[in-house]
């Protein structure tokens, strides 16, 4: 048995990855101002969950729309 399909398909996707985040550069800029706003000390869970949903969503999208 062999694993070699495993790592072809998680190659692809992050080949895919760049032009995922291309399509979601506003979200990926919200996440990471909101990200640095809080600080390495003070970031707690789910303290940018709003931000996170909004890139998490906008990557389903952009990867739904986009041929594999």
């Amino acid at each position: 048995m062999s694993g070699r399909g495993v790592w072809q398909r998680a190659r692809a996707r992050f080949r895919r990855f760049p032009s995922l985040l291309a399509a979601c550069g506003e979200q990926a800029a919200a996440y990471g101002r909101c990200v640095a706003a809080a600080g390495p000390a003070e970031l707690r869970r789910d303290a940018c969950l709003e931000e996170f949903r909004a890139l998490r969503d906008c990557f389903v999208r952009a990867a739904k729309a986009t041929p594999q």
